[in-house]
């Protein structure tokens, strides 16, 4: 990976913007975090997700889709970055008692070996549930009703990085010094800085500098692209972020930039380039002005608390620990680590996209943060 990376540096010259060099480091066939063979998720990768804490996010989550598919009694869930498979198999496993199967399950991964992974997850699922899952190279071609998910995947697009001093407004990119990758900045195009001139703005007082954030230029696009073919339905995205007026804020100066190593937090993007997790918060105003521009309403958007909780986790935490005593107290902490505001509760959120479909959703209906965006 790193001779990889340094053949594309030289390549540009010398200087390489990190937001390719992020991309890269994440997807670059057969080398890239995402595309390689080490295990991500779970105790033996490098972080936790909600689907890999608990059955209980991905029976929310299907009791949110249930709605959603009950409104045109029929339809398809379309998965985006599906990680280990895990919430595949909930929602799933889920939508049957529920007695609101999708007719199909699509799941739209570029990692062919998380894909690998994912199949060997699904084919423990009974026939009549993994019968229904097609994995897509693409987005779908043809338009459908139903659910679009994506839990953890925007956080992973590639971020552009900038810096404000006095005066000047530079990108930061990546050089080399030696055999080893290095900061190196370069003045900012008038575009980046006419988007950082809008984030400072958005926070409402005057950034203290040097600062430091980044953004992700292609969120808009993306994600358009990837919702493109729903007619009817909803799109849920999960994710940690803040809405625009948070992000930017002067006292968050270095931004939100942060590697995952063996459960550990890094701060260095460079250290274990193909080995760690690149990610950035998430800019929730810009996920809203993506679904504004793609033709959807945005029909929601709160904690992943205030998600959970409305779209039935008291219900689900009874489903699932049913009359086992010992089971009720795993899942009561499972339920803990999933809402608390010093884990996971506060710092993700979810939003929803809809179109042609009534705009009430259960999982919005306790708590509305749409002003704060």
């Amino acid at each position: 990976m790193r001779s990889h990376i340094a053949d594309a540096v030289r390549a540009a010259g010398g200087w390489l913007s990190f937001e390719r060099y992020m991309d890269l480091a994440l997807y670059a066939p057969a080398l890239g975090y995402y595309a390689g063979g080490a295990r991500k998720f779970g105790r033996d990768g490098d972080f936790t997700t909600a689907p890999e804490l608990s059955p209980l996010f991905g029976g929310c989550v299907a009791r949110q889709c249930a709605e959603v598919l009950g409104s045109f009694g029929a339809g398809c869930v379309l998965e985006l970055g599906a990680g280990s498979g895990r919430l595949a198999i909930d929602v799933l496993t889920r939508l049957a008692a529920l007695g609101r199967l999708p007719q199909r399950y699509f799941i739209l991964d570029v990692s062919a070996e998380l894909r690998a992974r994912q199949s060997q997850l699904i084919e423990t699922l009974p026939a009549t549930l993994r019968e229904r899952v097609v994995w897509l190279d693409a987005p779908p071609r043809e338009a459908f009703d139903g659910v679009v998910l994506a839990n953890e995947v925007l956080d992973a697009l590639p971020v552009l990085r900038f810096r404000r001093l006095p005066g000047t407004t530079l990108e930061m990119g990546v050089a080399m010094t030696g055999p080893d990758f290095c900061w190196s900045a370069r003045p900012a195009s008038d575009a980046v800085a006419d988007a950082c001139r809008r984030f400072e703005a958005a926070a409402g007082a005057a950034w203290e500098l040097p600062y430091e954030s980044e953004y992700c230029p292609r969120l808009s696009a993306w994600a358009g692209s990837v919702t493109a073919m729903l007619r009817h339905g909803a799109v849920l995205w999960f994710d940690y972020g803040l809405p625009r007026p948070h992000y930017y804020l002067p006292e968050r100066r270095d931004g939100t930039l942060i590697c995952h190593f063996k459960h550990r937090v890094e701060f260095d993007p460079f250290r274990h380039p193909g080995l760690q997790d690149i990610s950035a918060w998430v800019d929730f105003t810009a996920l809203a002005e993506a679904g504004q521009a793609s033709g959807f309403d945005l029909a929601g958007f709160t904690t992943q608390t205030y998600f959970l909780a409305g779209a039935g986790l008291e219900d689900e935490m009874r489903a699932c620990a049913g009359e086992d005593a010992a089971r009720a107290a795993r899942v009561a902490n499972e339920a803990r680590r999933l809402v608390l505001p010093g884990e996971m509760g506060e710092r993700f959120k979810a939003m929803a996209w809809v179109r042609g479909i009534d705009a009430g959703l259960r999982g919005f209906r306790l708590r509305d943060l749409r002003y704060s965006l």
